[in-house]
């Protein structure tokens, strides 16, 4: 797992660990480009990675979106884990300013089970998996109810998955330093 900042090097961090491990990358991207920005950081991404890895687009669901594909694979790199958590908040539309803390636990059960299943994959499986996500609890407590959400079940995702980690890395101002 690797963590950190936005712009604290992560990604080409994750990259470059997953470039030493082989050649036959598969590349999980999580993003929905629901926007002109959004369509341009993902282009950025495209453009920064090898031409040969294999690129599937899902947030969930990654037992049947990678049947089949692992095989031969010399890694798997997913980036990233708080787009995928927030694309899982966002499947149904909800009124975040007047949830009650019963609907709150739900989202974050149901956000939950799909970590836990990503977890029984790559437990499955003897390929490296990269995990990449954003560290994003170190700031000041956010001013809504739905950025405080969002910052509580990532920050509660990334415990678990740290847990279920061989290593895990902070990248900070480009600098990975191993935590685990």
């Amino acid at each position: 797992m690797v963590t950190g900042g936005a712009r604290s090097g992560k990604s080409s961090y994750a990259e470059d660990t997953a470039k030493k491990l082989g050649d036959n990358i598969l590349y999980i991207a999580t993003s929905i480009p629901f926007d002109e920005e959004m369509k341009q950081r993902i282009r950025k991404h495209r453009e920064q990675r090898p031409a040969g890895w294999e690129t599937v687009e899902a947030y969930r669901d990654f037992g049947f979106h990678l049947e089949g594909k692992l095989e031969g694979k010399s890694a798997v790199m997913l980036d990233c884990i708080t787009i995928m958590v927030s694309n899982l908040m966002f499947e149904t539309n909800r009124d975040w300013d007047n949830m009650d803390t019963v609907e709150m636990d739900n989202v974050e059960k149901q956000v939950t089970a799909e970590i836990q299943k990503l977890v029984s994959l790559i437990r499955a499986s003897d390929i490296p998996f990269i995990l990449v996500t954003n560290e994003i609890g170190m700031g000041i407590v956010p001013e809504n109810v739905l950025s405080r959400l969002f910052r509580d079940i990532a920050g509660r995702v990334n415990q678990l998955l740290a847990r279920a980690s061989d290593e895990v890395y902070l990248c900070i101002s480009g600098i990975p330093v191993r935590i685990k």
